[in-house]
């Protein structure tokens, strides 16, 4: 199936590791140039290195996107470097796992705002370019009572901006979706830490999701990648779970 994503132009917040990096390298793959960001200059540069090999014109820039200046000039570089923006992607995430107020307010300055301040620079940008896809990942954990509560709730915000957003652009062609990932596991990440560090958990874990297993970082990157394609045109705000069954409510 052609997507149709051929010389689009994406921009990636949160690409150096894991399910960013995955989601670039998905991109890169449909032909897509790109645009990524990522606070860690080593790991960012190996993963632009990476996509340039794939093909493509490759934009990368470390970013702090809980600083509105460090986000704004990423931004900025990836439009010129690109020419245009089709597509934004919004995965960064302070990860947080705890509940003091300094998880709360790093979850609330890079999740949610971080995501608000990057989809309202960017719109403008869509809307000259005659409409685009704007994809927010939150997580399953803002889907029920579990996980930090912290991450939680800003991750559950995001639901609500993208529908929000989602209603205000249809009028300009702008579709804008949520994915929901439930554990993923790569290499580096949390459950891999966690398949070392605490085996009896990640079992239990492993042993709750229907399928057997956890998700793969490429799995939630074809998600993205679909929803942000022409074949999903009739498609805006929605939640999309890409989680193997493992959140089991009916909505």
């Amino acid at each position: 199936m052609d997507l149709g994503l051929a010389n689009k132009s994406v921009i990636v917040c949160g690409a150096s590791r894991g399910i960013g990096r995955a989601i670039a390298r998905a991109f890169v793959d449909e032909g897509s140039n790109i645009a990524i960001c990522a606070r860690a200059e080593d790991a960012l540069q190996a993963t632009a290195a990476e996509l340039c090999e794939r093909g493509g014109k490759v934009c990368a820039q470390t970013a702090d996107v809980s600083r509105p200046e460090s986000l704004d000039s990423f931004l900025e570089a990836a439009k010129n470097t690109l020419g245009r923006v089709d597509v934004l992607v919004n995965n960064a995430s302070a990860l947080q796992s705890s509940d003091d107020e300094a998880s709360w307010r790093a979850s609330f300055d890079v999740d949610l705002m971080g995501t608000v301040r990057a989809s309202n620079r960017v719109v403008p940008w869509l809307t000259e370019a005659g409409g685009g896809s704007i994809i927010h990942v939150s997580s399953t954990a803002a889907l029920e009572a579990a996980g930090a509560p912290a991450y939680s709730a800003l991750k559950a915000a995001l639901i609500s901006h993208s529908k929000n957003l989602a209603i205000d652009l249809a009028d300009v062609n702008i579709r804008v979706n949520t994915v929901a990932p439930g554990c993923i596991d790569f290499p580096g990440g949390h459950w891999d830490a966690i398949a070392k560090d605490d085996p009896e958990r990640y079992e239990r874990v492993r042993a709750s999701i229907p399928f057997g297993r956890l998700g793969t970082a490429e799995e939630v990157a074809n998600a993205v990648v679909f929803l942000a394609s022409e074949r999903a045109s009739w498609i805006t705000g929605i939640c999309l779970s890409v989680d193997g069954g493992q959140h089991r409510g009916n909505l």
